[in-house]
């Protein structure tokens, strides 16, 4: 019993284990994601439908999103902003490795007759001949990946822009790392049974690595017949970070906003997006 609880309290390396898949891909924990995914009142697996109204609107007048423009959704859960923009005329791909929630968008766009080219794929190893105008990377997902993992996708991004294409994308500020704090909590049916629908115990350790502005949630979850560990890491930047980040992949930061409904950037906020364009020979030539 010792060992098990050092085993559960013990802090792992900056990014030693990554677990993404299992939490969206196990069968009970997909679909209690895609419950959240669905409700549209709180901010959990996706921000609430009245911010995702206002920022499909605000996607659609910035970019020119229209008949003609190809949009690609990295991690585009049931399609809430494929959807959307596909309905505007666009040539829209979503990509997202959690089957449920890629059958519930497919099954969305069918619907509608929307002709939405939805893929199930780890979106780290997706690539594509075909060029995008518009890349989004909603959610905060690019702060769950290694500083390695998240090179090789924003390169891919450079790779499959057109010229002059542009990625959208948000991310957790230092102001929310500031905000977090280390703690050890423990409940049996922890969430409300959110990780299982047998009867377990949940452990939830929250680090703070300061050198790395990095959080980590680690939660250990005890059924009777087994036990898991999910990894929920959280990157937080500040916009120094995050261009140095984006411009040594080959794109090159528009501007900072508030989030991507493209309100003004604050500088307290916990969260803050980024609109990159791709460098172009005439972006390099000083004016």
């Amino acid at each position: 019993m010792f060992r098990d609880l050092q085993m559960i309290n013990e802090r792992p390396e900056p990014f030693e284990y990554y677990t993404a898949r299992e939490l969206w891909t196990e069968e009970h924990t997909s679909a209690e994601m895609l419950k959240y995914h669905l409700n549209g009142q709180v901010d959990v697996s996706s921000y609430c439908s009245d911010f995702i109204e206002r920022a499909t609107e605000w996607i659609a007048d910035r970019f020119r999103i229209g008949a003609g423009k190809h949009v690609i959704d990295f991690g585009c859960g049931p399609g809430l902003y494929t959807i959307r923009l596909a309905r505007l005329g666009a040539s829209v791909t979503g990509i997202d490795f959690s089957p449920r929630s890629i059958e519930y968008a497919r099954a969305a766009a069918e619907r509608e007759d929307l002709r939405i080219e939805y893929l199930l794929q780890d979106y780290l190893r997706y690539d594509s001949e075909a060029q995008a105008d518009l890349i989004l990377m909603i959610m905060r997902d690019l702060g769950a990946l290694s500083p390695e993992q998240r090179q090789c996708l924003l390169r891919r991004f450079a790779r499959l822009l057109k010229p002059d294409g542009a990625l959208l994308l948000d991310v957790d500020s230092l102001t929310a790392f500031a905000n977090r704090r280390e703690d050890a909590q423990y409940a049996a049916q922890q969430l409300d049974g959110f990780w299982s629908s047998a009867p377990y115990y949940g452990f939830l350790n929250t680090f703070k690595y300061e050198a790395q502005k990095l959080v980590l949630d680690k939660y250990v979850i005890v059924e009777k017949e087994r036990s898991r560990t999910v990894y929920n890491w959280m990157q937080c930047f500040s916009p120094r970070m995050l261009a140095q980040e984006v411009e040594a992949a080959g794109l090159k930061i528009e501007s900072f906003l508030a989030d991507v409904a493209g309100e003004e950037y604050d500088s307290e906020a916990e969260i803050f997006a980024s609109v990159a364009r791709k460098e172009t020979e005439e972006r390099r030539r000083p004016s």
